[in-house]
């Protein structure tokens, strides 16, 4: 394990689990969302987004933390091994909504100056708020996830679904790095 994609819903604790990895492999993290969104929220327009994500990803070992399907292909050619973080909804859920009301409450800086508003928290749509957008999502990142573990075009892939805190640890606890 050397390339690795880190895959999962927003609040499955993806994020955790790749800052993690990364640096028990000793291999950079990438973090998608960081690229991806730009200062005001605004997105990376998708060409420039796949040529930063192929030269972070062209050469050594990495962990790239996202499911952008723009590029999920490029990330997935390179990977030797797909992380799927999976918890249940109810523990996607619980952990969506306390992350939103921290980075609210405490004003965090996420990525190029954006911070999680409060309104997002009251929000009724998946564009505004990660926790509808969670709770939408949880069934597709589902069937893509368990679809693509089967599809022979990934079959270069090892596929590692993490259901617990419990399996994170135990793949940490296995993880090893190059040696030098």
């Amino acid at each position: 394990m050397l390339r690795v994609s880190v895959v999962g819903n927003s609040g499955s604790g993806k994020s955790t689990l790749a800052r993690a990895l990364a640096a028990r492999l000793r291999v950079p993290y990438v973090e998608l969302d960081s690229i991806h969104h730009q200062p005001n929220w605004q997105p990376l327009p998708a060409t420039e987004f796949r040529a930063r994500v192929d030269t972070v990803t062209a050469n050594g070992g990495w962990v790239v933390d996202g499911n952008y399907s723009a590029v999920r292909n490029l990330v997935w050619r390179r990977a030797d091994t797909v992380v799927w973080v999976d918890p249940d909804r109810h523990t996607v859920m619980r952990q969506v909504v306390w992350r939103t009301l921290r980075r609210a409450a405490l004003r965090a800086e996420l990525w190029n100056g954006n911070r999680e508003r409060w309104g997002n928290f009251f929000a009724t749509t998946p564009d505004e708020s990660v926790i509808v957008w969670a709770w939408q999502r949880h069934s597709v990142y589902r069937a893509r996830y368990l679809a693509a573990s089967a599809d022979p075009a990934w079959r270069h892939l090892t596929f590692v679904r993490i259901r617990s805190r419990t399996a994170a640890r135990r793949l940490l606890a296995e993880a090893t790095g190059p040696e030098y």
